[in-house]
């Protein structure tokens, strides 16, 4: 399973780091070119580089964490990406003000999930904060609970043994249109939480 992310924000970088602590290769791509990120990669450890957009959307799973407005731009002109697994990690939501987005009544991942023909959508690493998600996994005795989300049983299946791999304990909480809503900010009740799996 080859790893692509698409936006190197917060949780795109804190998804980078926890990969490379785990050891698992990944390209890591923002809309400023491969150079801006180089104190990244250095800091994510020797199994994350940086690439291209269009390099990291050609990846077995890409990780998309990109500014909820941002995310038509940062999605256009990508090929149909075929059955392949992409996780969505983004909040309808930006600073500064923090006004929730109009979805017109949807889950954001379905939303999402228009502007990735041909995936296969897993909604995953939104709801923990970034310093948790690229920190230890380990916390109090147990480890942290990582949610997720989709319609496809397999893509499911992947990414949930990627969360177990990382060292978080995953929770699978049923199609994007409960688990996405679930676990989305704002408004999902279980977004806030930071739960530890004994």
């Amino acid at each position: 399973m080859t790893i692509g992310i698409i936006g190197a924000g917060n949780i795109g970088a804190a998804f980078a780091k926890a990969l490379g602590r785990a050891g698992i290769d990944a390209i890591i791509s923002n809309s400023r070119g491969p150079d801006s990120l180089a104190d990244l990669v250095r800091e994510a450890g020797s199994s994350i580089r940086a690439g291209t957009r269009e390099q990291t959307a050609e990846q077995d799973v890409v990780l998309v964490a990109v500014n909820w407005s941002k995310l038509p731009a940062a999605l256009a002109g990508l090929p149909d990406f075929g059955g392949r697994i992409v996780i969505d990690a983004n909040n309808p939501i930006e600073g500064p003000l923090f006004r929730p987005a109009d979805l017109g009544g949807r889950v954001s991942s379905e939303v999402f999930a228009g502007f990735v023909p041909g995936a296969r959508v897993v909604k995953a690493f939104n709801h923990l904060q970034p310093q948790l998600l690229s920190g230890d996994p380990g916390a109090q005795g147990g480890r942290r609970v990582l949610f997720y989300s989709g319609d496809d049983a397999r893509a499911k299946a992947d990414i949930g043994a990627l969360i177990e791999r990382l060292g978080f304990f995953g929770i699978d909480l049923g199609t994007l249109a409960i688990g996405g809503w679930l676990t989305q900010f704002p408004g999902g009740p279980l977004s806030v939480h930071h739960l530890v799996r004994f």
